[in-house]
């Protein structure tokens, strides 16, 4: 996987305006993007916006990852 930053809106801290990162394949072709904000994750696959893209918040964010642990 390819993992670019595609958009820095913070100085030092994720506010509102979060930052986005662009996913690539290894051949280049775009997956989609992940939009980090101080509430949570947004998953944006191919050239979906974050206001219609896979919301979930830190606190489900953990839960899903604490899952994956335990597999």
């Amino acid at each position: 996987m390819q993992v670019k930053i595609k958009q820095l809106g913070v100085a030092m801290d994720i506010k509102s305006k979060g930052m986005e990162l662009e996913i690539r394949d290894t051949s280049g072709s775009h997956l989609g993007d992940v939009v980090v904000t101080m509430t949570g994750v947004t998953w944006c696959k191919g050239r979906t916006q974050p206001e219609n893209g896979v919301k979930v918040t830190w606190a489900q964010f953990i839960e899903l990852m604490a899952a994956q642990a335990k597999k």
